[in-house]
């Protein structure tokens, strides 16, 4: 239910707060006096069309909230957490900001959003319908929505929709996959021949890398190679080890020619000696390094030869060398899907000829229990229009049903259809209906679907034009019936519609001379009886008036179909003050 209405800078408005209850509300006032402003306000902030004007003269923005509060099994809630739009309140709050250059922003929850998808938020909330505006009702793409709501087919719509998506999928992948087999076939050739020179090439995951970092170990290990003989040429003939070898002879031939020992001989002779030992050691590390640095003179050819192919066999196929085995494996899968492609495209024509079938077999019987649906549905909205003075008129559901026409809805196209003269044909209830007439098909519709429908924020804008006394009474009687199961706001000139309200407000203009001013009134129980005399009396309230006011508020009461509304949470639990709001 709308709980709420904030409207700043709009048209002729100021600032304007309006806390709302459940069940029936009546907004009366004179004519002029700003209803429309109201109206106009709550639809801007749904998502509705913002004309020119719109924001208020001197402001440069006008602001526009409506703060919703649904049940936790309204559809509104899975539409909002698809969307990323849910929240972390109970509440649904539609913002509308609208510049004084005609650009317009919305939000919902304070996340901005495109105004269509304001407007997609706002239909799931609320309803607007006026003398020129019927939401919903006006729409034939709505009209198969709300046959299969009162109907009670919500299920077998969803089932014949998923069977849809089964049968489009599996059409989807038939024709993706004939495409790709279609291209694949005129490259058959080339495919088979660059499978060859891969299969010869056998390339591995990972192996560029390896056989990179190989080469370039290969040609470092010639370089160590170099030096490493270098410094084995060093012990060679002519070298330290045979230079060490004849100055330990030399020490020790000096040492025998003396009679007694020498101490400095002996050192220079266990020196040379441990050098000799030292550089003997030294010779054999060296030429074991020659032997682990050592590699075969082939091997870097090998790996270059090898290095150079993966890589010149990637650039021609536009991968990376690392994914060339990668792309020879699916080179492989696509020659082989070609040689199986006949045995798959039969298995997905069979199980997309079955998926045909069980989604013929339920839009057929869709199509069935929505025929018998729509005669029920004529035969309530036909009980509902006589006491509207539209006992002439005739309301048709038409079901244009082509088992061609294959779409997530079924096989259906359904309009609802009025003749508003006795042998008219009937027509599009949009085009055949007048602003008044259209009004009361709605609100006969509207009771007849009563409970079927999701939208629990019902507006009316004067329902009642044209007509008066019991006529009157019947459209009030009708709106008080529909707001035991929903939040009706109803504009009105009469009397007895505004007498069943639960809630009633009071809108008024005054001007001075620089000024115009709109007060917003939340009426108790005295000063309705003086406004209802007023719509009785005219300008000059009588208490002839006011006697009949009483008893029309008190025959409303005691009407059995005016059910209390249910306590809101939120709604004050005492009486606003008068004057709620004063606009201008």
């Amino acid at each position: 239910m709308l709980i709420a209405l904030h409207i700043q800078d709009f048209v002729l408005i100021d600032q304007a707060r309006l806390p709302l209850t459940q069940g029936l509300t009546a907004l009366t006032g004179e004519t002029g006096a700003g209803k429309s402003i109201l109206l106009d306000a709550l639809g801007l902030a749904v998502g509705g069309r913002a004309e020119r004007g719109a924001v208020r003269h001197g402001a440069k923005q006008g602001i526009v909230a409506a703060t919703f509060e649904e049940h936790a099994d309204h559809p509104v809630w899975s539409f909002l957490e698809e969307n990323g739009l849910s929240g972390d309140e109970d509440q649904i709050i539609l913002r509308r900001v609208q510049a004084v250059d005609g650009r317009g922003r919305g939000f919902v929850n304070d996340q901005p959003v495109s105004i269509r998808m304001l407007r997609d938020v706002g239909e799931m909330l609320l309803e607007i319908h006026g003398q020129h505006d019927g939401r919903g009702f006006l729409t034939a793409s709505t009209h198969r929505i709300m046959l299969d709501e009162f109907g009670g087919l919500g299920s077998n719509a969803r089932d014949v929709a998923a069977l849809w998506r089964k049968w489009r999928d599996v059409k989807d992948t038939i024709e993706e996959r004939r495409r790709e087999r279609e291209a694949t076939a005129r490259e058959a050739d080339y495919l088979r021949h660059v499978a060859d020179i891969l299969d010869m090439l056998a390339p591995e995951a990972g192996e560029e890398s390896a056989l990179a970092e190989r080469r370039a170990a290969l040609m470092a290990s010639e370089k160590i190679a170099e030096d490493l003989n270098a410094a084995a040429a060093s012990f060679s003939e002519g070298g330290i080890e045979t230079k060490l070898s004849v100055s330990l002879r030399s020490i020790e031939r000096a040492s025998a020619r003396l009679a007694v020992d020498s101490k400095s001989l002996d050192a220079a002779r266990s020196g040379l000696e441990a050098a000799l030992n030292e550089a003997m050691e030294a010779r054999a590390a060296v030429e074991q390094a020659i032997d682990d640095f050592g590699a075969d003179p082939d091997e870097l050819d090998r790996v270059e030869e090898r290095l150079f192919a993966l890589r010149g066999e990637a650039r021609k196929h536009g991968v990376t060398p690392d994914m060339l085995s990668e792309f020879h494996a699916k080179t492989k899968k696509v020659l082989e899907d070609l040689e199986l492609g006949e045995a798959t495209f039969a298995d997905l024509e069979r199980e997309l000829a079955a998926s045909k079938r069980e989604y013929d077999q339920a839009a057929r019987a869709l199509s069935k229990a929505r025929v018998a649906a729509a005669k029920k549905l004529d035969s309530a909205v036909a009980k509902e229009l006589k006491p509207l003075k539209l006992g002439k008129a005739q309301f048709q559901t038409s079901i244009d049903t082509d088992p061609l026409r294959l779409a997530s809805d079924g096989f259906d196209s359904v309009e609802f259809m009025v003749a508003t003269n006795p042998g008219a044909p009937a027509g599009p209830l949009k085009t055949i209906a007048s602003g008044g007439e259209l009004s009361r098909f709605v609100l006969a519709m509207k009771a007849a679907l009563a409970a079927k429908e999701n939208r629990t924020v019902i507006i009316f804008d004067e329902v009642d034009a044209g007509v008066g006394g019991a006529v009157a009474d019947a459209v009030g009687e009708r709106l008080a019936r529909l707001a035991r199961d929903a939040q009706v706001l109803v504009v009105t000139h009469s009397p007895q519609v505004a007498a069943r309200a639960q809630s009633h407000w009071r809108i008024e203009k005054s001007q001075t001379k620089n000024r115009t001013t709109t007060s917003v009134t939340l009426l108790d129980a005295e000063d309705r009886i003086e406004e209802i005399a007023r719509m009785l009396s005219g300008a000059k309230v009588t208490n002839e008036a006011r006697a009949a006011a009483r008893q029309l508020l008190g025959g409303a009461t005691k009407n059995p179909t005016a059910k209390k509304p249910a306590c809101n949470k939120l709604a004050p639990k005492k009486l606003a003050p008068k004057n709620l709001a004063k606009t201008g």
